[in-house]
């Protein structure tokens, strides 16, 4: 579908004039979170009041919102962006267009501001869209603390400080949080602890505060919540953990729960039939990673969902196991049931669904289709009728090897007609590589390693198969274009090593994967941004990102731009028709873009972190910072190992180990000893974002049970302390004690020495 940009009226927010127009007011505002060395226009200051929007009021500095209705949440933002995905339906679209194709290279930072330092450290990643509304930007940082922020000036207007236990150590992959919602004169979040809080939104104090998961079980909350009609709608993550998932609707003034959707069915329950004997469902998995989108004309809520647990091993749950890797779609006032499409069957592969559905609509042969789109890890974008959650493009079953005895395999498979936006095919150099970092691990023993297909089993031995877990789309979010037709999707063609081992028990907090898998780091991915249209399915175009993975999302303007971050610290528009790049504009940390643009780097993509807050306009004086460059996985963008410690990192085992340089070989026994125990936590807290919760890889680091200096308390201590080889020196984020606890730990508990 292609034509010419309607004209859009252009908006301005209290004196910024073009600034707030065009594509960065679409995005609510244009601005980004940086790991910046500039200090112009830094600023500290509070702010005059402003007046109300009709059907709220003013407190002081900041307006109210009111309870919004579905008509205001579901219009194309202009002045506001009310919504994690910008309205109701996720496209994260703007129809203003004064910021266009033609003008975008002139675009230049107005001011930044500081986030008091919430979120620097390792472990936390930057995912956030923010929400604005009458002039304040309410954004919330990886460590769930959340900010109001004048648009005008920059200014802070109130911080709220989560303060979670820094002994939650039940998260997946960083700690992270992808938003807030607002409605009633409240801000809502939800928190890692498993609680949904409602903030005043005038001062930031707590409303109240409703527990929805136990994180110590694995549930935790990292979504962005969605506010509609009187609710507040909140998913829990933790399919890694052994979770039950659930979406829970709780009441906005109150916080009570009005109802909960299982996505693991019990029995007497829809679906309950799809887990075979034994208790499975119990554990089932079916985290609930992104933000719900409403259609209110059906009355219908959709979100997607994540995998089934154990991940990778299906012998303990026979069946489809619904309603993993799952588009579901429920009646949005009652929770009840109205269709699901499963994208994989008995997922073994971690092909999950995290990425938020978009609704949008087209003319499909002929007929006008209310559509929805959810970019999988599978690597296709399953594009479906939201009325009846039927394909709009052909989707057809086939059968698949199979592998009954280690994993109860599903004897077919869905299988998309169009085209993937991301490789299903292993080349001999991936292959390679994986079978290296196999024979590596499992120095001694006779393993086999093999390259498969999509779909192919795996147990005893090894399979090479792309994508693998990292593959496809993660949790970015992709936008949808109505002048153009297109979804616009962030990939990555990961691939990865699969092999699984007798099933585990399930143990309170731990990883329950009950396999082996081996990786590499995000950094040796090639990102990909793809342009997919929704009337015919086909390709339009894709940019490759080589050797950079696309971990940010896309938003899209009727002045045919798309934007998205970049590992390497650019925040990037393309031309929304072709995929040209247009302007590119260096902040010196990862940039994770979204809709009001939010970008503090992320840990499993390899980019920097900072607390900076920007402002961009075609006005703008402020130029892009120093810094950037994609960085290894775990290493902060823009930083260079040391040559010394390139080469000491890459020298011999007993080089590596500590034992091979002047000086270093009594090291180890002059070294104190550290609490193993101990050494867990802060692990969990800074190391498991890139080597997992195991220390076996995972997110994108090495395996540490192959690396020399991991089995010595002398190499772990000088590795974590100095940093090199891709990884960043902790020297002056943690303690001695805590550096020789963690150490100690990787030694004794990963290592087993």
């Amino acid at each position: 579908m292609r034509g010419k940009r309607p004209s859009a009226p252009v908006l301005a927010l209290a004196g910024l004039g073009a600034l707030l127009t065009g594509a960065l007011a679409a995005f609510a505002i244009g601005y980004l979170i940086g790991h910046a060395n500039s200090d112009e226009k830094t600023v500290t200051e509070t702010v005059a009041a402003r007046s109300a929007a009709p059907g709220g009021e003013t407190v002081g500095d900041i307006a109210k919102a009111p309870a919004f209705t579905a008509e205001e949440l579901a219009a194309d933002p202009r002045q506001n962006w009310l919504t994690n995905g910008g309205a109701l339906s996720n496209a994260r679209y703007s129809p203003l267009d004064e910021i266009d194709s033609d003008n975008v290279e002139d675009l230049k930072g107005v001011w930044m501001t500081h986030l008091n330092g919430s979120a620097e450290a390792t472990k936390y990643s930057a995912e956030a869209t923010p929400i604005v509304y009458e002039g304040v930007m309410y954004v919330v940082t990886g460590a769930d603390d959340v900010f109001a922020v004048d648009v005008e000036t920059g200014k802070k207007l109130w911080v709220y400080e989560a303060k979670l236990p820094p002994e939650i150590d039940t998260v997946c992959c960083g700690w992270t949080n992808r938003g807030v919602a607002i409605g009633e004169g409240m801000v809502f979040l939800g928190q890692l602890d498993g609680s949904l809080v409602a903030l005043d939104q005038t001062t930031g104090e707590v409303k109240w505060k409703a527990t929805i998961g136990e994180w110590q079980k694995g549930e935790t909350v990292t979504s962005a919540p969605l506010y509609y009609n009187g609710r507040v709608y909140s998913g829990v993550s933790g399919g890694e953990f052994g979770i039950r998932g659930r979406l829970t609707a709780v009441d906005a003034k109150t916080g009570q729960v009005d109802w909960k959707f299982w996505t693991v069915p019990g029995p007497g329950e829809k679906g309950h039939e799809t887990w075979e004997g034994g208790k499975g469902w119990k554990e089932g998995g079916a985290p609930i990673w992104n933000t719900p989108a409403v259609d209110p004309e059906l009355n219908m809520l959709y979100f997607s969902t994540g995998n089934a647990s154990p991940d990778l091993n299906g012998s303990g749950r026979p069946g489809e196991n619904l309603f993993t890797a799952s588009i579901v779609a429920l009646d949005a006032t009652t929770g009840k049931y109205k269709w699901h499409f499963q994208e994989v069957h008995h997922d073994i592969w971690d092909y999950d669904a995290p990425s938020p559905v978009v609704l949008w609509n087209a003319k499909i042969d002929g007929e006008e289709v209310k559509g929805l789109s959810q970019p999988g890890k599978t690597g296709w974008l399953y594009m479906l009728n939201r009325e009846t959650g039927e394909p709009v493009h052909k989707i057809v079953e086939k059968p698949v090897p199979q592998n009954k005895e280690q994993q109860a395999t599903w004897e077919t498979q869905p299988h998309p007609l169009t085209e993937p936006f991301t490789p299903h095919d292993v080349t001999e150099g991936q292959f390679k590589e994986i079978e290296e970092l196999a024979k590596e691990t499992f120095k001694g023993e006779d393993i086999d390693v093999s390259p498969g297909e999509l779909f192919d089993p795996f147990g005893s031995n090894m399979k090479v198969l792309s994508p693998g877990p990292s593959g496809g789309t993660n949790w970015p979010p992709s936008s949808f274009n109505r002048n153009t037709g297109d979804v616009y999707i962030c990939g990555i063609s990961g691939y990865a090593g699969y092999m699984t081992h007798a099933l585990e028990k399930l143990s309170l907090g731990d990883v329950y994967l009950s396999s082996v898998l081996t990786l590499t780091g995000f950094g040796t991915y090639d990102g990909t941004i793809t342009a997919q249209d929704v009337e015919t399915g086909e390709i339009e175009w894709q940019r490759e990102l080589e050797g950079e993975s696309c971990y940010s999302g896309t938003t899209t303007t009727a002045g045919n731009l798309v934007f998205v971050g970049r590992s390497s610290g650019e925040l990037t528009a393309l031309d929304a028709e072709t995929g040209d790049e247009l302007w590119s504009f260096q902040t010196g940390a990862g940039a994770q873009e979204y809709v009001a643009f939010y970008a503090g780097g992320n840990s499993l993509a390899a980019s920097a972190h900072g607390d900076n807050l920007w402002l961009f306009s075609l006005e703008g004086e402020m130029e892009e910072v120093e810094g950037g460059g994609k960085g290894e996985q775990g290493q902060h963008a823009g930083e260079e190992t040391p040559q010394a410690e390139v080469e000491e990192s890459e020298g011999s085992p007993s080089e590596a180990a500590g034992g091979g340089k002047e000086g270093k070989e009594n090291v180890e026994e002059e070294s104190a000893g550290g609490d193993a125990m101990a050494g867990k936590a802060v692990f969990s807290e800074n190391c498991s974002v890139c080597h997992g919760a195991t220390g076996m890889g995972g997110n994108g680091g090495p395996d540490l049970t192959t690396q020399p200096k991991a089995k010595t308390l002398n190499g772990s201590i000088e590795q974590v302390t100095e940093g090199g080889g891709g990884m960043p020196a902790f020297a002056e984020l943690l303690s001695t004690k805590e550096i020789e606890d963690v150490a100690a730990y990787v030694v004794e508990v990963i290592n087993g020495k």
